[in-house]
């Protein structure tokens, strides 16, 4: 598998050339690649997996590609990667551009990191939003990306039973860097369905 691999990593560092010089180290059981120590894709299992962004939404809702998943104690664990399938690696010019919006992505998300000190800072988190995280112990933009949008959402809606949906999926997005509208469509159904799983019944006791 590793063999496979490479072959995928020196194919990537061949057509992504415009990007710059591409680095590749081991991480979560596959490969990151990256432009200046900023990751925008892994390899995995011989596949390569750009980084998610709002710029790439348009390609992923009509494309529906699968999300990168890695086992973590145990289970299984979406990252913000998507699935580079045969038709994309044909298109070159659209595989460049895609993976320019990934690194110019991951850029900005880096220094926007080391400019946000508040939680209404992220996409889609309002004040009033930023209070009720705080009050139940998610105090910042670190904490929210630690515990996810589920542990986060839970620890909000036993303060505030009327929370809906809407308000996960902006958890989830303020995570990524996205604003909820521009969730990857499978991502969005799986907290769907999840929400859907809960009796909401608890919530009145």
């Amino acid at each position: 598998m590793k063999s496979v691999s490479y072959q995928r990593i020196y194919l990537s560092q061949e057509y992504l050339a415009p990007l710059g010089e591409i680095q590749s180290r081991a991480l979560f059981g596959g490969y990151s690649l990256s432009v200046d120590n900023i990751v925008f894709a892994m390899i995995s299992k011989g596949e390569l997996y750009l980084r998610m962004c709002e710029e790439s939404a348009q390609y992923t809702v009509k494309r529906q590609p699968p999300l990168l998943m890695y086992r973590k104690r145990g289970r299984d664990v979406l990252l913000n990667y998507y699935f580079v399938d045969e038709h994309l690696w044909r298109d070159i010019p659209m595989l460049v551009r895609l993976s320019f919006c990934s690194l110019d992505a991951a850029r900005s998300e880096i220094q926007q990191r080391k400019a946000i000190s508040r939680l209404k800072d992220l996409p889609n988190l309002t004040f009033q939003l930023e209070t009720l995280l705080c009050e139940a112990g998610v105090s910042d933009a670190k904490m929210l990306r630690l515990l996810g949008a589920k542990v986060c959402w839970l620890r909000i809606k036993k303060m505030n039973k009327h929370l809906g949906i809407k308000v996960l999926l902006a958890l989830e997005g303020a995570i990524f860097g996205l604003h909820e509208a521009a969730l990857p469509a499978f991502r969005r159904q799986e907290l769907i369905d999840w929400y859907n799983t809960l009796d909401n019944k608890v919530w009145e006791n």
